[in-house]
């Protein structure tokens, strides 16, 4: 399942999962034992739901809590309460805007602005850091207007990020493969909309997987642009799967150079497993746990 077609028909479960939380832990291992569990006190460990839809909320929070996560992401409000269960929180949570229909078009604002409104005061009430937003397509606009618009629209709503404590989070997303002609594309753009947007309660969410296939050059990136972003997610590459070595990057290191910056905030695990699920998930959580 696609990221794009898993958040449009705000699905929580595939259909046919028939597993019980204790048989999904047993597929995946057994015992997640103490030795196996994250314990690094600097990167927060998070995980992105919909690269799960094999298993329910329930099982996928039972898992992320075993290895010793921090989080599950890009949940809607209702889902809040199932992660909160397990002790964990959701660092990133899903916004109004979409993958292909963005601030970047003023034709939207109105809807988003009070999508944003209404959603901001019940991720704040969670206690929950993140909400997520996109610029949208392009669809033969130009860059510069694609920020003015944006700028237009998110500082429509920083004000209510501000007061309420929670930091609206743009995502890079590559063109190339996965999202052709999505407008936030490459770092040097989404950094000049933080910069315009000017508010600590906006910033970037850095995806090393799409801007790997965009820009390359991933740790420099990081090192001289970390004020500007909020939020990380991993992905193998190619393929978006585990992000061992059987993939191009270097996931060791571009932790240990996150963790340089000062960073002390969530690294979402967005890769798509090809083995069992918990067992990929556990073993990302130990490579990036440095």
């Amino acid at each position: 399942m696609k990221r794009r077609t898993f958040l449009r028909t705000g699905a929580a479960v595939a259909a046919g999962s028939t597993l019980a939380a204790p048989t999904v832990l047993e597929a995946s291992g057994n015992s997640f034992r103490a030795s196996s569990r994250a314990r690094n006190a600097g990167l927060k460990h998070s995980v992105c739901r919909w690269c799960y839809s094999g298993l329910t909320l329930e099982q996928l929070s039972a898992g992320a809590q075993a290895i010793g996560m921090h989080s599950v992401e890009l949940l809607n409000v209702e889902e809040f309460p199932v992660v909160k269960e397990y002790g964990l929180v959701c660092a990133m949570a899903n916004g109004p805007t979409s993958i292909p229909d963005g601030f970047n078009r003023t034709e939207f604002h109105e809807r988003f602005i009070a999508g944003f409104k209404e959603l901001i005061p019940k991720v704040a009430e969670a206690g929950f850091p993140n909400i997520i937003c996109f610029s949208g397509n392009r669809r033969g606009m130009d860059d510069e207007t694609g920020l003015e618009n944006c700028v237009q629209g998110v500082q429509q709503v920083v004000g209510d990020a501000e007061r309420h404590g929670v930091t609206i989070c743009m995502e890079l997303l590559n063109s190339k493969v996965d999202h052709p002609d999505y407008m936030c594309d490459h770092t040097e753009w989404g950094v000049e909309l933080v910069k315009r947007v000017g508010s600590e309660r906006f910033k970037l969410l850095y995806d090393i997987y799409h801007m790997q296939i965009m820009e390359g050059d991933v740790i420099r990136t990081i090192r001289e642009n970390h004020e500007y972003i909020g939020h990380y997610h991993t992905g193998g590459n190619p393929g978006r799967n585990e992000i061992d070595e059987t993939q191009e990057l270097n996931y060791a290191a571009i932790m240990r150079a996150i963790r340089e910056t000062g960073y002390t905030g969530y690294v979402g695990q967005e890769f798509i497993p090809s083995r069992t699920p918990l067992v990929s998930l556990r073993e990302a959580v130990a490579l990036c746990d440095v």
